[in-house]
């Protein structure tokens, strides 16, 4: 569980925008990590993915790590967001893209 959980604690430190989902970017296996990256795609922003179908162990270690049930999980700038509904209130309501741009500039400063 440890080395999960340092896979994971690492990969969120190391991406700004991180997207945990079912699939990639290119090929999402689902209904909700496809209208998430339709998000990100749609701000223009770059933003990495992890494929929880690809490994089982993160696929039930994020559940536990974010204490969140569900897939997709959005982190920017380490920080948990939430699944498709929080990131789809967020871009309707003009939060995401401030919250994206500035965890960019924020990592661009550094």
């Amino acid at each position: 569980m440890a080395d999960v959980t340092e896979r994971i604690r690492s990969a969120i430190a190391n991406n700004r925008i991180l997207i945990f989902m079912k699939g990639n970017r290119n090929f999402p296996m689902c209904g909700f990590s496809a209208a998430t990256v339709e998000i990100f795609q749609q701000l223009g922003v770059p933003f990495e993915t992890i494929d929880v179908l690809a490994d089982q162990e993160v696929r039930e270690a994020i559940k536990r790590y974010s204490n969140w049930p569900t897939i997709p999980q959005v982190y920017i700038n380490g920080k948990f967001i939430g699944g498709c509904d929080i990131v789809r209130e967020l871009h309707e309501t003009g939060e995401l893209e401030p919250m994206v741009k500035a965890a960019l500039t924020e990592r661009a400063g550094n």
